[in-house]
């Protein structure tokens, strides 16, 4: 990663020694673009008054048909924005020229936006990518993300996000990479690279911003913007390192989270973001707010007004305010009460411009004339790309009899409401996509097969039509059953208190499996899914969950056999919605849960996940053997035999898991400490190897200080969390 050089960081330090206060205050003001005239009540509250259902899609319409959008302009040109939330590029080249040229400083603007999961080439939602296991695809869509985003004048992506979450009923899981805050790590790593990395031209890497810092994922009852708390270990051993990692990787922002961490909101942490952040480790760039955060303190009751939530927020190390115009408003009179230091300032201020140095802004402001419009259609390699990522991310979860793969010459009957929408398939917070570049279940699926028919027969918006029902049976061989959830199922603000499928589809699949032809349930959603009956009755199922542009073309290739699945879950699935939240990675408790009464358990339901972390099938068969453990100085060696015992080509997805028997706190049963893919031919073995270094087999107490502990310890290597040979060694470190 290119770092600033001297010429770059005293150009900061010149222009911060000529800046007014108002010029500084101004550089940590992030603006929304307002939407003013043409109603009589606050764009914000018309917003809620659509989303709540008092008011129509129509008429929201039809409202803002006379509205106006208000830019900024003047408050750009006196120096009192630093960045934007702006997609056109023929506008930031115009918000830039006021800014570069018409400004004392010149200083450049930042144009930031959510691209969680790619801008117009959408690939998959997070939980289903990391499912992959696959870092290179990881960076590689990350890259194309960054390329397709610059060229809109878009140098700042409000991602990757990186909170481990254990709780399906969180709507927001779909954003992540799952319960394991190694892969999450992993994952982090390689997307900060592919975003970052690529200096080769100035449009071809932009700013990650992390987020959301932190703990967000832990929010009590799966419930969006609820309070989180936990004992320090978990929050350095689970919640913190993914961030960690990314940092390390070189990661420039970071964006604060909404939630409270044991009391102190993490917008005014100064143990969060000061202390672990920025002195331990060292965040190069700036932290902003998540947007209206600074505003929503008072609301949480840890500041009187918004002033008060302004200064806490500040000094706490929050450098950049996203929207609420809070910072703007009330610093300057803060810091002439003394109740807010220059260095404060000053040290924000410094860090803004820096990324903005960094990103190359002073030198290359705007988007250039024969860049705009670049990706109206979509070069050939990036749908190539969206496609792979989304072959990789689909997760075989059962396949009673080799149901499948479907010979494409038999007849097949595609049933579900989601099947034949394109709009369902690019995931929640996907917002730069169009409709034209999707590929439908159904569509990709008629590509393939050539006796195909689709009867719609319901969904989770629609009821069940019996007659398209008898239809679909007559026709089909087999019947391809589509089932999920909308997109706006999950995401922000989508939170689930039942996580089973949505709306008729659980009686729909049973009213296709009464007809006695071979069902296929393919399915379409944000989140891990509680599937007790669907697991239980329904032949083969697959996990498609929401892929991207090329969703239907990634669905028929592994339906028809021309992809073999190699995706594993990068959550665990609960069979059940109360027992959420389920990981793999859990303490065992003093009474662990088994079939006495007097243990971990429920009455009514299993203690265990119905699928676990890691697990993914093939139309292959993969077996283990000859598990080998060696000691060496700093690490241990770690060595398996994978065999593919099928009748074709598959790629298993090697895990090699940790156990600290006995330590000074309660460990996991089992952590994630490696991974790869291992492609092989039928009948083809090959022995697998890991280096796990000492180093890394320790943790963090309640006082954050990291630990390595004599002892015993057991290793685990398998294709899931589930089911792994063990071994077992005593160290000294």
């Amino acid at each position: 990663m290119n770092r600033l050089t001297k010429q770059q960081e005293e150009k900061i330090q010149d222009l911060l020694s000529q800046m007014t206060l108002d010029e500084k205050i101004g550089q940590l003001n992030q603006e929304s673009v307002s939407i003013v005239g043409g109603f009589d009540v606050p764009f914000e509250e018309l917003i809620e008054m659509m989303t709540d259902g008092r008011i129509s899609q129509e008429e929201f319409e039809k409202i803002m048909s006379t509205a106006e959008q208000d830019y900024h302009e003047d408050d750009i040109r006196a120096g009192r924005v630093s960045s934007l939330m702006i997609q056109d590029p023929e506008k930031v080249n115009e918000l830039q020229k006021i800014a570069v040229e018409e400004s004392r400083l010149g200083i450049p603007l930042i144009f930031g936006l959510d691209v969680i999961h790619g801008f117009r080439s959408v690939y998959p939602i997070a939980i289903a990518e990391a499912g992959s296991f696959d870092t290179d695809l990881f960076e590689k869509t990350a890259r194309m993300a960054a390329k397709e985003s610059r060229a809109h004048g878009v140098a700042w992506h409000f991602a990757p996000m990186i909170d481990v979450a254990r709780d399906a009923r969180w709507g927001r899981v779909s954003e992540g990479p799952g319960e394991d805050p190694h892969l999450v790590s992993e994952f982090a790593r390689a997307k900060v690279r592919g975003l970052q990395n690529d200096h080769s031209s100035p449009g071809n890497y932009v700013a990650a911003c992390l987020k959301h810092y932190v703990a967000y994922g832990a929010c009590e009852s799966g419930r969006d913007y609820n309070t989180t708390s936990m004992a320090p270990y978990m929050l350095y051993n689970t919640y913190l390192p993914p961030f960690k990692a990314a940092v390390e990787e070189g990661a420039q922002t970071v964006m604060a989270s909404f939630n409270d961490l044991n009391g102190v909101p993490c917008t005014v942490n100064p143990f969060t973001l000061r202390k672990i952040l920025k002195e331990t480790y060292h965040l190069p760039g700036f932290v902003v707010s998540d947007a209206n955060a600074i505003r929503e303190c008072v609301t949480h009751g840890i500041a009187s007004d918004e002033k008060d939530a302004g200064i806490q927020a500040v000094n706490a190390g929050l450098d950049m305010d996203m929207g609420t115009g809070i910072y703007r408003d009330h610093l300057k009179e803060a810091v002439e009460e003394g109740k807010v230091s220059m260095d404060v300032i000053d040290e924000a201020v410094e860090r803004v411009l820096r990324v903005k140095m960094w990103l190359g802004l002073f030198d290359h402001p705007y988007v250039p004339e024969e860049v705009i419009g670049t990706y109206e259609e979509l070069p050939a390699e990036h749908v190539a790309l969206a496609r792979k990522a989304a072959e990789e991310s689909i997760v075989l979860l059962k396949n009673e009899n080799e149901l499948l793969p479907i010979d494409p010459k038999k007849k097949v009957s595609v049933v579900g409401e989601l099947a034949d929408k394109r709009e369902e398939v690019v995931g929640a917070w996907s917002i730069s996509w169009k409709e034209k570049d999707c590929v439908s279940v159904l569509d990709g699926m008629k590509e393939r097969f050539e006796n195909l028919e689709y009867f719609p027969c319901g969904g989770p918006s629609t009821e069940i039509n019996e007659e398209e029902i008898e239809k679909a049976a007559e026709y089909g061989d087999v019947i391809v059953a589509v089932v999920g959830e909308l997109v706006s199922m999950s995401g922000e603000a989508s939170s689930r208190a039942d996580i089973t499928l949505p709306g008729c589809q659980r009686e729909l699949l049973k009213k296709i499996m009464e007809t006695g032809k071979p069902v296929v349930a393919v399915l379409m959603n944000g989140r891990p899914l509680a599937l007790e009956w669907e697991a239980e009755h329904v032949p083969a199922i697959v996990e498609a969950w929401h892929l991207g542009i090329q969703m239907g073309n990634a669905v028929a290739s592994v339906l028809s056999g021309d992809v073999n699945p190699s995706g594993h879950l990068a959550s665990s699935f609960p069979a059940v919605t109360g027992q959420c939240p389920i990981y793999y990675n859990h303490p065992n408790t003093g009474r662990p849960g088994g079939k006495s009464k007097f243990t971990s358990r429920y009455l009514d339901a299993s203690y265990d996940s119905l699928y676990p972390f890691g697990y993914g099938l093939s139309y292959t068969a993969f077996s283990f053997e000859n598990l080998a453990v060696e000691e060496r100085e700093d690490s241990l060696a770690v060595s398996v035999s994978v065999k593919n015992t099928g009748s074709r080509k598959g790629t298993e997805i090697v895990q090699l898991y940790m156990r600290d028997v006995t330590a000074s706190i309660v460990r996991p049963v089992k952590e994630l400490k490696d991974f790869c893919r291992v492609e092989l031919e039928p009948g083809e073995e090959r022995k697998v190897e890991f280096i796990l270094p000492k180093q890394k087999m320790g943790f963090y107490n309640n006082e954050g200080e990291y630990c390595l502990e004599d002892g015993e310890f057991k290793i685990y290597v398998g294709g899931n969390a589930r089911e792994c040979m063990e071994s077992t060694v005593n160290l000294s470190f």
